[in-house]
């Protein structure tokens, strides 16, 4: 069951999606704090996606815990009738429930902090992390994954804790090719995770399918020329980013809510896979956008190599094969892979542009911009933030 030792033995281990953003759309998680206090009022709803995404082959339920440190739940006047620990009990007790109904791993995962933005020090960044892998060592949980890092330096910080619990460790940076928001290069980057105790390194969430294939090679290069080693992972976006900076699909004027337009298909997850997979990416899932039919696909364009289809497979034909059965004879005769792997889908919307210009502030660590605070947002700060936005900032 440990997934190095399904790594060390050249297995594909199919990651799940995007828990907070699927949550949202239907009617669980809040946009804006992004918490995932559904792990305690709505158990019944968390469960049901980690089903869904075991069915369609996932091999890893990653516990509902992202950004469910003490110091986020209170975040900008956020009033919550659950505790940080309670969320993440629940959370894991729900993962393992569903890991157990198939052959799936546990991941319990930390992300990065308010407390660095706003200028902490290492101890009280460290001392965050801490309390959260308590219950990821009491709940036994198999992995642990840093997920969702801007700056490298937080993530040796987490992996360096993460370490010390003796589980395998896992660390994914959101960066894209140019680098975490320091300007260290995706290659430096890895080896300072590898250096820290990472066993596994990627990518995870702020750019596309492509954009994070491409970070990760480059993070294997400056890994394999250091004369390192480590497996590795990608879990992108499931949305297209051709047009975003390097602070990656936050800055997109589209987000959060305007997002739908650039969801991949079926067909670009089953191309997403085969790049990472010739990339040498053996830990392949998804983040923000990701549904149980995206990950369905990647196992499904995996199925030679993984010796298997998922359950989920049984209601779908590979390549649209199960359109054979369909009344109209024109929508029968789409009941082949050529037909899908040459469309170009069209968006139905005659006047939006196909790129945006994302917004791009220039704020990173440090800055009075990035100061978090425990009481909400006033109207005067919004309205600081809408006149920035109205004149360009």
């Amino acid at each position: 069951g440990n997934i190095l030792k399904r790594l060390d033995a050249g297995e594909v281990v199919i990651g799940d999606g995007g828990f907070v953003f699927a949550l949202e759309k239907r009617g669980y998680v809040k946009a804006g704090p992004w918490t995932p206090e559904a792990a305690a009022e709505h158990p019944e709803a968390v469960r049901q996606l980690h089903r869904e995404f075991l069915r369609a082959g996932s091999n890893v339920m990653q516990t509902f815990t992202f950004y469910a440190s003490d110091d986020k739940l209170e975040n900008r006047g956020q009033t919550l009738s659950f505790t940080g620990r309670q969320i993440n009990e629940a959370a894991c007790d729900l993962a393992r429930e569903v890991a157990n109904e198939g052959d799936a791993l546990v991941a319990g995962g930390v992300s990065q902090t308010p407390a660095y933005l706003s200028g902490k020090t290492e101890e009280e960044v460290k001392a965050i992390f801490m309390k959260q892998i308590d219950v990821f060592v009491q709940k036994n949980v198999d992995f642990l994954i840093a997920e969702y890092f801007e700056h490298v330096e937080e993530a040796e910080w987490a992996v360096q804790v993460l370490k010390a619990s003796g589980k395998p460790v896992a660390a994914t940076l959101c960066i894209g090719p140019e680098g975490d928001l320091n300007g260290v290069s995706p290659g430096d980057c890895a080896v300072r995770l590898v250096k820290a105790g990472a066993d596994i390194v990627g990518i995870n969430c702020h750019f596309d399918p492509e954009t994070c294939v491409k970070t990760v090679k480059l993070m294997k290069e400056g890994v394999e020329k250091a004369g390192l080693k480590a497996h590795y992972m990608s879990q992108p976006l499931a949305f297209h980013t051709p047009d975003c900076g390097c602070q990656g699909f936050i800055d997109l004027p589209e987000f959060p809510f305007g997002l739908e337009p650039r969801i991949l298909t079926r067909m670009d997850m089953h191309k997403y896979a085969r790049e990472a997979y010739n990339a040498g990416i053996r830990y392949i899932g998804g983040c923000c956008g990701f549904e149980p039919y995206h990950i369905r696909a990647l196992a499904e364009e995996l199925e030679a190599e993984r010796g298997c289809l998922p359950a989920g497979s049984e209601k779908h034909g590979s390549w649209g094969s199960g359109l054979s059965l369909h009344t109209k004879p024109w929508v029968r005769a789409r009941a082949r892979r050529d037909y899908w792997e040459k469309l170009k889908p069209a968006s139905g919307r005659p006047f939006c542009p196909s790129m945006s210009t994302p917004d791009s502030w220039g704020v990173t660590k440090g800055h009075a911009d990035l100061m978090q605070q425990k009481e909400a947002t006033s109207k005067e700060q919004l309205e600081a933030l809408f006149d920035k936005a109205s004149q360009g900032h």
